[in-house]
């Protein structure tokens, strides 16, 4: 089975040409681009990780604010989240999950916050 195209390969490289125009985007802050290819208004991008590759409550907390924040200015309806700093950041999904829950918790916002857990799919060779 082939393996499914990942959201990046999907998008095309313009929302992340377009990021890099930002310059570094500083730890727990984000920036608003086009979606590329992406059937989407806007992809919001988030520095939830540091240089050596570690998530922390507050880049976590901080992401979720910046993000929210750039989806009341754009006047979104909607966004979904991946839980920030599991993965490459090598944060616990289930505590980030929790601290997003937490921080969400304190915002207000019109827009619907989704967070979606992405799940490995098991490889069948055939």
């Amino acid at each position: 089975m082939p393996d499914r195209l990942t959201g990046k390969r999907r998008g095309g490289i313009r929302p992340f040409q377009e990021a890099a125009r930002h310059g570094p985007i500083a730890l727990g802050e984000a920036v608003v681009t086009s979606a590329g290819r992406l059937p989407f208004k806007a992809i919001i991008h988030v520095a939830g990780i540091d240089m050596p590759w570690r998530a922390s409550e507050r880049s976590i907390r901080g992401s979720v604010r910046s993000a929210m924040a750039l989806v009341d200015a754009g006047g979104f309806a909607s966004v979904a989240f991946p839980v920030v700093g599991a993965g490459s950041g090598s944060f616990s999904p289930d505590a980030a999950l929790r601290l997003m829950v937490d921080e969400f918790g304190k915002l207000q916002s019109r827009a619907q916050a989704r967070i979606v857990r992405f799940q490995p799919r098991a490889r069948q060779d055939a």
